[in-house]
């Protein structure tokens, strides 16, 4: 035998014999624990541009000239001045008046959109305006789709006629294809013309709604299976100050008069200050609860519990004049589930759903901490329990997964009784790597666990979403999963990330004004909600639960409804492993084999980009021998198999 053929046998064994062989054992005879229906779910919030500019449709920015500077968005040509005379809508008085006097010179206006309006070919968009002629004159508009090049290939002309504010629409139907394209507004005849509310929506949107959402990102939502939908945000219902926090009641009735508010992330990040980031409330509660009632998730409001952002503000309502605020989180409770003939069922039902929403549960606050936090959210509980008692409540147990503020608020949230505690953790990779039993010593009789903010930040790669970072996520859920009695509600964030105006990274879902990636980290996410189970099952190795030994993460669950067993294996190791996972506690022969979707890519820095999804969930079938799975755990990986249990 040559030598070099003596070496590479010789490496093969020792490649062999390094390969190590492992023995979990699932015990199928009894679960240990119920998975709530709720327990892989989404959270939204109003950060890199994911509500207007992202999952809101509407493409014209500052559609009714009520940002600060009124032309933010907007290019006048002509003779263009703001105006809020006998406005339209009150809350929004602000409008254009456009003379044209019928000089060569034309007068009318552009919008750029969000970094640019993203139109496709054959897809039809919705121009709407409100608009009137002061003198009665009938006036000339050509409604304009203008390439990034500057031509204007798609035209459509409407008539404004009187001098009472009258709605017109006209559709547009593209004939070109163009991620920074523009709209335009030219004023035809000679005369005077005021225009409020200039609006401009795909036609198709999601479920076909007129004031609806971009339909790639909605759906992109509802292929995670989420049980819960948290809305409309975190730091967003502080706000950087009182006056500029969320409040739901300017962003319900009609969406023309709802008034507009300054986005706290818009100068929070100093080197990624967006000065044109504020909130039309277009995509407001009512958006809110319909979109979760379209992808099946629980609904989740968040509400300001009369503290501001105490990173950036020391501003608090008096105890003794929290009632508006506790107010408004009844009214919310009456809006989503009270009779037609209540005062805030009646908006809701006057919106087009007179059937309540069923919510189950409110969040009080986001991350607030300290005395300060715990006197007020009592107050808060006092008054939910008393007119709504099947409410659940959550309650926060501060900005970080440990230290002092974390070991204050624990206790006191038990003392007051919140049904759940809202957790936050942004961390490494490794943290959560070696956090998979975080729960297991947690107390089984306290508040529920709401694992409500997180996600592995890889920072030597710029907190890239890569699959490091969805790995270690992979294993940490194992042991939100195998602790499923005290964990029931899990959220990533944030949600959503536009590529050309993000403040905070890593995101789930990246987008253009065109195209979405889904993420690796979406991709654990949707793996989860999809194959989640109804029950616990006991899985151990060596009898213990399987943690991190040897890189190793495990969990096994019973779906009911199917009969099936599911069981969830993360490798994070460079290194495959020869798995034997024997079931006892069913007769022999009972295991059927199945499929494994698994996640897996060599390089562990690997990502996903606009152009290319490079890790993505693949399936392949596996078999049984007996009631004994032998698989290969590879290098890298995260693995589900779900196995049918003959009957």
């Amino acid at each position: 035998m040559k030598k070099s053929t003596i070496l590479i046998a010789l490496s093969l064994a020792l490649n062999v014999s390094a390969q190590k062989s492992y023995d979990m054992v699932v015990d199928a005879s009894k679960t240990i624990a119920d998975i709530q229906p709720t327990m892989y779910g989404i959270f939204f919030e109003d950060i890199n541009f994911g509500a207007d500019g992202g999952l809101y449709a509407e493409l014209i920015k500052n559609r009714s000239f009520e940002f600060p500077q009124s032309f933010v968005g907007w290019t006048p040509f002509g003779n263009v001045t703001v105006h809020d005379e006998q406005p339209a809508f009150p809350r929004n008085p602000h409008y254009v008046r456009i003379v044209n006097d019928g000089r060569l010179l034309r007068a009318g206006l552009d919008n750029s959109g969000y970094r640019g309006i993203g139109l496709k070919t054959h897809n039809e968009y919705r121009f709407s305006v409100y608009a009137r002629t002061p003198d009665s004159t009938p006036i000339k508009l050509s409604i304009e789709l203008v390439k990034a090049d500057g031509s204007n290939p798609v035209k459509k002309e409407i008539e404004v006629k009187g001098n009472e504010w009258t709605k017109y629409t006209a559709v547009l139907k593209s004939n070109f294809t163009d991620a920074n394209s523009r709209i335009r507004i030219v004023v035809k005849s000679k005369g005077t013309v005021d225009l409020d509310h200039i609006s401009l929506f795909p036609v198709d949107t999601w479920k076909g709604r007129e004031n609806g959402l971009r339909v790639d990102l909605a759906q992109a939502l509802y292929d995670l299976n989420p049980g819960v939908f948290r809305f409309p945000g975190g730091c967003i219902i502080e706000g950087n100050s009182l006056d500029t926090r969320y409040q739901w009641k300017n962003t319900v009735g009609p969406v023309e008069n709802r008034p507009l508010n300054e986005n706290r992330w818009n100068y929070t990040f100093k080197h990624k200050a967006f000065p044109d980031y504020f909130q039309t409330t277009g995509l407001g509660f009512y958006e809110y609860f319909l979109l979760s009632e379209d992808i099946g998730a629980e609904p989740l409001p968040v509400i300001s519990c009369g503290l501001s952002c105490q990173y950036e503000s020391n501003e608090q309502v008096p105890l003794d004049s929290l009632q508006p605020y506790i107010d408004d989180a009844l009214d919310l409770i009456e809006f989503a589930n009270g009779a037609t003939t209540t005062k805030w069922g009646k908006v809701r039902a006057d919106m087009g759903h007179p059937e309540p929403f069923n919510l189950k549960m409110i969040g009080v606050g986001n991350e607030q901490w300290d005395k300060q936090y715990v006197e007020r959210l009592e107050l808060f509980m006092k008054a939910i329990r008393k007119k709504y008692p099947d409410i659940k409540i959550v309650g926060s147990s501060g900005p970080s997964a440990s230290g002092d503020r974390f070991d204050y608020l624990w206790p006191e949230m038990k003392r007051l009784g919140a049904d759940l505690v809202d957790e936050h953790y942004y961390m490494s990779p490794d943290w959560f790597q070696s956090n998979a039993r975080r729960y297991d010593s947690y107390d089984r009789k306290g508040p529920k666990v709401f694992a409500g903010e997180y996600a592995a930040h890889d920072a030597p790669t710029g907190k890239a979403n890569n699959l490091y970072s969805a790995l270690s996520e992979a294993a940490f859920m194992t042991g939100l999963e195998r602790n499923a009695d005290v964990v029931h509600l899990a959220t990533y964030a944030p949600l959503f990330a536009h590529v050309d105006a993000w403040q905070w990274n890593p995101d789930l879902i990246w987008f253009d004004n065109l195209r979405m990636m889904r993420t690796p980290n979406y991709y654990v996410q949707q793996m989860y909600g999809m194959n989640s189970g109804t029950n616990v099952l006991s899985l151990t190795m060596d009898n213990q639960v399987v943690a991190g030994q040897d890189s190793l993460y495990a969990t096994a669950a019973l779906n009911s409804p199917t009969g099936e067993i599911i069981v969830k294996i993360v490798n994070t190791s460079s290194k495959s492993a020869d798995l034997s996972i024997s079931f006892k506690g069913m007769k022999k022969g009972t295991l059927n084999g199945g499929y494994c979707i698994y996640l897996q890519n060599d390089n562990i820095k690997a990502i996903n980009t606009l152009d290319k999804e490079e890790i993505v969930p693949h399936v392949r079938p596996v078999t049984t021998d007996g009631n004994v799975l032998k698989v290969q755990a590879d290098a890298r990986s995260f693995c589900v198999y779900r196995l049918q249990v003959k009957k």
